[in-house]
C-alpha cells in the first residue's frame, strides 16, 4: 500500500463518530437519602437505684420516625426492646435506629437516692463464746441485725468492715459490735467476751499448790523468779511443778519435804488430763 493511501486509512480511523450516551455523557444523580425527610425523636424515663450501690435501675424508651426501632446502650449491641434493665447510678448514651437505618442519640444520668437516717432503728444482738485463759482466743461473736435495709456489713471495735456476721479469735474483754445497713444507716451493741471458768481438775491442783507452795513463789517473793499467784504461770510451769512437787527432782517442793501421796496424786491427775487451765 502507497504511503499516502496508508495515512489516509488511519485518519479515517480516528475520525470515526463517537457512539453517544442517552444522559449526554452526564452521569444521574444518585438515590435521595432515605433519612433526609425522616426525623426520629426519642425519649425516655429513668427509674434510680432503689439504694446507693445497688443495679436495679432502668431506663424505658420511646421512638418516632419510621418504624422497626432498634436501642443500644453505651454502644453495645441493638436491641429490639425498648428497656434497658440491672443499671447503676451513673451516665449512659442511648441510640436509636429504624428498619432503614436512621439514628438519633439521647442521654441520660440515673443517680442514688439521698436517703436519711432519722428514725431508722438497726437492732443489733450479739452472742459471744468464752476464751479459755492461759491460751490463744478462740472466742467467736455471731451477730444479728434487724431494721433498716439489707444487707448489711459488720465491724468488731475500730475494725474493718466485713459482709459475714461472725467474728472469730476475739480476745476476753469489752466488745463494740456496729452494723451498718445499705443505705449506710448503723446500729451498735456492746459485749463481754468472758474466760471459761477453771475446770475442776485444775482447781483441786491449783489450791495444793498455792497452800503449799505460794510462801516462797508470789508476786511479791518469787522464789527463783516463779510466782504461782497466776493461773497462767502455774499452768505454764506443770513440768516444773510436776519435777519438784510430785517427783521430787532434783530437790522437793515444798523444801519441807514430799507432800502427801494424796497431794501429789491431784497434781498428777491434772497435768496428765493436759496440764489446762480449763479440763
Amino acid at each position: 500500500m502507497k504511503l499516502t493511501a496508508l495515512l489516509a486509512f488511519i485518519t479515517g480511523i480516528f475520525l470515526l463518530p463517537l457512539a453517544c450516551s442517552k444522559t449526554g455523557g452526564i452521569l444521574p444523580p444518585p438515590p435521595p437519602d432515605p433519612c433526609s425527610l425522616i426525623t426520629i425523636s426519642v425519649n425516655g424515663t429513668v427509674a434510680n437505684p432503689s439504694v446507693a450501690g445497688a443495679s436495679d435501675g432502668s431506663i424505658t424508651l420511646t421512638a418516632t420516625g419510621g418504624s422497626g426501632f432498634s436501642f443500644s446502650l453505651n454502644g453495645g449491641l441493638f436491641q429490639s426492646y425498648n428497656k434497658f434493665t440491672n443499671l447503676a447510678a451513673g451516665d449512659y448514651s442511648v441510640v436509636v435506629k429504624n428498619a432503614d437505618g436512621c439514628s438519633n442519640s439521647i442521654s441520660f444520668t440515673l443517680t442514688n437516692p439521698v436517703v436519711s437516717c432519722n428514725g431508722v432503728n438497726i437492732v443489733v444482738t450479739a452472742t459471744p463464746t468464752t476464751n479459755v485463759l492461759c491460751e490463744s482466743p478462740t472466742a467467736s461473736v455471731s451477730v444479728s441485725a434487724s431494721g433498716g435495709v439489707p444487707p448489711y456489713n459488720y465491724k468488731l471495735n475500730t475494725g474493718s468492715w466485713q459482709n459475714g456476721s461472725v467474728f472469730y479469735y476475739v480476745i476476753s474483754g469489752s466488745c463494740s459490735i456496729t452494723v451498718r445497713d445499705a443505705n449506710g444507716c448503723t446500729g451498735s451493741a456492746s459485749i463481754t467476751v468472758s474466760n471459761a471458768a477453771a475446770g475442776p481438775l485444775f482447781s483441786v491442783a491449783r489450791n495444793v499448790i498455792r497452800y503449799n507452795c505460794v510462801y516462797c513463789h508470789s508476786n511479791s517473793n518469787a522464789g527463783g523468779g516463779v510466782s504461782y499467784s497466776d493461773d497462767c504461770s502455774i499452768v505454764s510451769g506443770k513440768d516444773r511443778i510436776k519435777a519438784r512437787a510430785v517427783d521430787g527432782l532434783p530437790s522437793p517442793m515444798p523444801q519441807s519435804g514430799l507432800l502427801p501421796a494424796s497431794e501429789r496424786q491431784k497434781i498428777l491427775d491434772w497435768i496428765n488430763a493436759g496440764g489446762k487451765y480449763s479440763d
